[in-house]
């Protein structure tokens, strides 16, 4: 539940949705636990890698690596990539195994082992770099940056859980939406508590 709309719960539509839409989202609840695409060290550095670039310290967390996991080894890209990159999957592997030897010869431990202070130290190292328009080890640091936050972001925000922390009413089809407006809500919707009045 989220604190900026108290009471609302997202799932309490899905009675409202088609059933492939329903079963889409729903799937989204309990994404497989037996990974298909990532290794175990793989799984290891890419986990507190996408909780720190997404902020999950707390419960409820979304299942942000099995959601990219699954895309992975389904091989649902997002349809393009860069030119001077290869696919994203042998991105994700090639970065991952950057993340863990820069932890291994800066600090003597894998990424997963190495504490969240230096992990954010690394992480930092990329964006810093991507800021720079230089590379990280053979890549453009921007273009690892772009792959890491648009699955991460995609994965999180695909999530009810991630809908109910922004009070997203979820798929409108087939019942739509009747109160289109700024500050117009539907009688299941709940207001922002954080939201100024003016």
């Amino acid at each position: 539940m989220s604190a900026r709309f108290p009471g609302f719960d997202v799932l309490s539509q899905s009675k409202h949705w088609d059933h492939t839409t329903a079963g889409v989202v729903l799937e989204r609840l309990a994404p497989l636990t037996q990974l298909a695409f990532f290794t175990a060290i793989e799984a290891a550095t890419a986990r507190p890698l996408l909780d720190l670039l997404l902020g999950q310290h707390d419960e409820p967390v979304v299942p942000v690596l099995e959601l990219i996991d699954t895309r992975l080894a389904r091989g649902e890209t997002d349809g393009w990539h860069y030119d001077d990159m290869p696919e994203d999957a042998d991105v994700w592997r090639q970065t991952l195994a950057w993340l863990n030897a820069d932890a291994e010869a800066a600090h003597h431990l894998p990424f997963a082992r190495a504490g969240v202070d230096v992990q954010r130290e690394l992480i930092q190292v990329v964006q810093d770099l991507a800021q720079d328009g230089k590379k990280w080890h053979d890549y453009p640091a921007g273009h690892v940056w772009s792959l890491w936050t648009r699955y991460g972001c995609t994965a999180f925000y695909s999530h009810p859980v991630a809908w109910n922390e922004i009070g997203f009413g979820g798929p409108a089809y087939p019942r739509g939406y009747l109160n289109l407006g700024v500050d117009r809500l539907e009688h299941w919707e709940v207001r922002d508590a954080g939201a100024e009045r003016g």
